[in-house]
């Protein structure tokens, strides 16, 4: 059983200082900064430092990383209100025929019935509702603007790359640079950031290796943007996200004669989810998935972790928690902190092998 205060969001905040947060990718991409967390049975202290591309050394022939394909939308829309103001859609999902769930900025100033014109353009939308669940609104595109592949054009002509919040700085190269090397699958309105690290260079060498690749897709979506607001984490439930797990997928991790590594909180939250849809035994699934993991979970696929440096009170650190326990995380977080890593989207990144999972955390391998 958790300690309970594993499952009060107050456990999980903690100090950065404003200069750790990257506000800029490294190039090349495997050039980042790599935290190797040390076995279970070793101190924080005993945790190694490297570069990305030290995972030639860490993953071993027949390991299989499991990346997320998703492919970022340019969804930050400018556009004008009928009376001359300029605000902004975050175009997030869509609910059919056309109509889109966005976030508005400032919402106060979309209302039900309101006229946009995409800044720039002749394109008229219409703000249809409002959407409690999302505090966000539901928006009227073009008819033939139904889904991610068919609004993509729109967006690539007028929208931005809807970068987060906390990095102050904007350049063009983050039209690529804000997308995997394996990105393929549009409908992201953010990036499976720890997939952010691969170069073309170290996919190669990987694969020469004889580690193999296979990939899920899950669309990050209004999770992201929303922050975590419960304290009983007892209680918490987070907005259901679009995922596929292929047959080829599950295939790939019954035949794999290593590891299981997940590139990226995304694809454990997809391969857990899928399998969590099936009774706790994986199988290729399609559809929404809402699955909230804590300390307490017991993974019944992913071995192992890639991953970021999570936000403070985030759902990511829960989930980081569940494989490696809270105290362990934050004090490991405070050594980074201590050691210069960058945070966050454009930040470093942190190694959890399969040996520096806590055994309670291990998969059940049914």
């Amino acid at each position: 059983m958790p300690d309970p205060r594993d499952l009060q969001l107050s456990s999980y905040d903690y100090l950065l200082p404003h200069e750790r947060i990257a506000q800029a990718p490294l190039e090349p991409r495997h050039s980042a900064r790599l935290l190797m967390v040390p076995p279970a049975a070793d101190g924080p202290e005993a945790a190694r430092h490297g570069l990305v591309w030290d995972l030639l050394e860490e993953l071993q022939p027949g390991d299989l990383l499991v990346v997320n394909d998703t492919r970022v939308l340019k969804a930050r829309l400018k556009v004008r209100r009928s009376g001359g103001g300029i605000s902004e859609l975050l175009v997030l999902e869509p609910r059919g025929d056309g109509r889109w769930l966005c976030l508005a900025r400032p919402a106060k100033r979309m209302r039900p019935g309101d006229m946009l014109t995409i800044d720039g353009t002749s394109i008229r939308l219409t703000v249809l509702d409002e959407d409690a669940a999302s505090r966000g609104r539901l928006v009227q595109f073009p008819t033939d603007c139904r889904d991610a592949e068919t609004i993509e054009t729109l967006l690539n002509q007028w929208g931005e790359v809807p970068l987060p919040p906390y990095i102050d700085r904007h350049d063009p190269k983050d039209v690529d640079r804000y997308q995997t090397r394996y990105a393929e699958r549009p409908g992201a309105v953010a990036a499976p950031t720890a997939g952010l690290h691969f170069s073309d260079e170290l996919l190669a060498s990987l694969q020469r290796k004889g580690v193999e690749l296979a990939r899920i897709t899950l669309h990050v979506g209004l999770g992201t943007f929303r922050p975590v607001d419960t304290e009983d984490l007892t209680q918490l439930e987070l907005h259901s996200e679009w995922i596929e797990v292929s047959a080829s997928v599950v295939d790939a991790i019954q035949q794999c004669q290593g590891r299981v590594i997940a590139v990226g909180t995304t694809s454990v939250r997809a391969l857990e989810g899928a399998a969590q849809r099936n009774g706790g035994v994986l199988q290729p699934f399609t559809g929404p998935v809402n699955l909230v993991i804590q300390p307490g979970y017991r993974f019944r696929v992913v071995q192992g972790l890639l991953t970021n440096f999570h936000l403070p009170k985030s759902s990511l650190l829960l989930l980081v928690s569940a494989l490696i326990g809270r105290e362990r995380l934050l004090a490991l977080y405070g050594a980074a902190i201590k050691g210069d890593y960058r945070f966050f989207s454009y930040g470093d990144a942190m190694w959890i092998s399969p040996e520096a999972v806590l055994s309670q955390a291990e998969p059940v391998r049914d």
